[in-house]
């Protein structure tokens, strides 16, 4: 006989608390193999498949397109075969079950085992919520009522009959619809205590709202029975208004909900400005050479070197002679943690926002592996096809708002990062070269810094030899 069992959304790591349905890549009845994607979702850093450990029949699905769904709530449920209805057999995970394989999404790797998920028992077809009364028997598989157990009764609610209690044992509940367990939270239901009406004594919505409204007359009765002193009349009158303030209206206009990307570059740059005492500084370079030694690198041959590329190289090596910026802070502990491998990353703009994408161990590579790397993960983020460790532990960043036309800006900071340089357009413009005035190609550098990991020494030493290796490329062979 089957087992019914329910796939809930993976904890996706990296803080992040929940998924948008982008699309469902399976209908209910059909059939699906162990780690077969059965949805696809986007994050707030980038779009995944979410494979199901289970294979069976799909027998019910959780969510619209465009719906917002967080972490541990179901997704799907599956009629797996060979199992048991019992409650016996392997207690449900988050990794291999009836022969899983422990993939948990698309992108995320293999997690170890996660805590024990609930048991849905069978039922004929799709679970759905009904609005039916609880049958005149004892349901099979409820518990029985314990006779030494108080009565929870009251009288009779308008809704409809006053739900039977009992008292359930510990384990699993019988809910599946988190909007229930929500419903029931909000109203201090205890869950334990109800007697579903659904199939198999499933908890319905209706069982709770029942409750609800045979508990709330018991709630309001003793207030006439407080002995509190009763104010005068004109002085109650003068203090309770018989109409509510008038409150403004509204502001009109199109309200877009801040989640996904959007979301989540609201949350870290609120928190950025929160919590990390920044300050800037900025200076105009002549990148007249740096154009130039790239202009030869690339009629050479082999792969191109982009602009991006050299001034990743640059950061790198900067860094190098000023590691407090390659840094973040631990307020816990009241500790500076300087790190030792530099994880750049680059803001991207891409349809879906603004994205950072991490190239790791930035110091290891070559000019040419730097090049690669970024374009490789420049065209997964237009495509949005990045995995979310290529989004996160960014240890600096470097930001090219230049590409918007733009000489200069005050970034800020990429939490919990310590630093982050802007470049912006490199356009000619009058310069005095060699004594006298000529056109060149200028670009402003702007550097913002978390003023806890360092002084503004440090911070001018970082940007000026930034600049010195921008007017005269030849200062970073130096480092090589």
């Amino acid at each position: 006989m089957a087992v019914v069992r329910e796939f809930t959304l993976p904890d996706l790591g990296e803080g992040l608390t929940g998924a948008e349905i982008v699309r469902w890549l399976v209908q209910v009845g059909d059939v699906v193999a162990v780690d077969q994607p059965v949805v696809e979702v986007e994050t707030a850093k980038a779009m995944v498949d979410v494979p199901c450990p289970y294979g069976g029949v799909v027998t019910a699905r959780y969510g619209e397109e465009g719906a917002e769904v967080p972490v541990g709530a179901p997704l799907i449920t599956v009629a797996v075969p060979g199992g048991s209805d019992d409650g016996s057999g392997p207690p449900v995970t988050g990794s291999a079950v009836d022969g899983g394989s422990g993939n948990v999404l698309v992108g995320y790797g293999t997690a170890a085992p996660t805590a024990r998920r609930r048991r849905v028992q069978p039922s004929p077809g799709p679970l759905r919520e009904t609005t039916a009364a609880a049958p005149g028997g004892p349901l099979r598989g409820a518990p029985a009522v314990d006779p030494g157990e108080p009565s929870h009764k009251t009288a009779a609610a308008p809704g409809g009959p006053v739900p039977e209690t009992v008292v359930c044992p510990t384990g699993p509940l019988p809910v599946i619809s988190p909007l229930v367990r929500r419903l029931a939270r909000e109203h201090d239901v205890d869950l334990r205590r109800l007697k579903g009406s659904g199939p198999e004594g499933l908890i319905l919505r209706a069982d709770v709202e029942r409750a609800v409204a045979a508990t709330a007359p018991a709630s309001v009765a003793p207030a006439p029975a407080t002995p509190a002193p009763v104010a005068p009349a004109p002085a109650a009158t003068a203090t309770a208004p018989t109409a509510p303030a008038p409150t403004a209206p509204a502001p009109e206009g199109e309200r877009v909900p801040l989640r996904g990307v959007r979301g989540a570059v609201a949350d870290k740059l609120a928190r950025s400005r929160r919590e990390i005492p920044d300050a800037s500084c900025w200076v105009d370079a002549d990148a007249t050479e740096l154009l130039a030694a790239r202009t030869a690198m690339n009629a050479a041959g082999g792969p191109k070197v982009s602009v991006l590329a050299l001034l990743a190289r640059i950061c790198t090596a900067a860094l190098a002679r000023f590691p407090e910026l390659n840094a973040t802070v631990d307020m816990g502990s009241r500790e500076i943690i300087r790190l030792p491998g530099v994880h750049l990353g680059f803001a991207a703009q891409t349809d879906r926002g603004l994205v950072v994408p991490v190239v790791r161990d930035a110091q290891k590579r070559t000019l040419e592996g730097l090049s690669e790397e970024i374009a490789r993960l420049t065209e997964a983020a237009r495509t949005g096809t990045l995995a979310p460790a290529q989004l996160t532990g960014g240890t600096f960043t470097l930001n090219n708002y230049g590409v918007f036309g733009v000489d200069g800006s005050t970034p800020i900071i990429n939490h919990p990062e310590a630093a982050m340089l802007g470049v912006g357009r490199i356009s000619p413009k009058p310069w005095v070269h060699q004594g006298e005035l000529a056109v060149r190609q200028v670009v402003q550098l702007s550097f913002t810094f978390d003023h806890r990991v360092c002084d503004g020494g440090t911070a001018g030493g970082f940007l000026r030899y930034v600049a010195d290796c921008v007017e005269q490329p030849m200062v970073l062979l130096r480092r090589l």
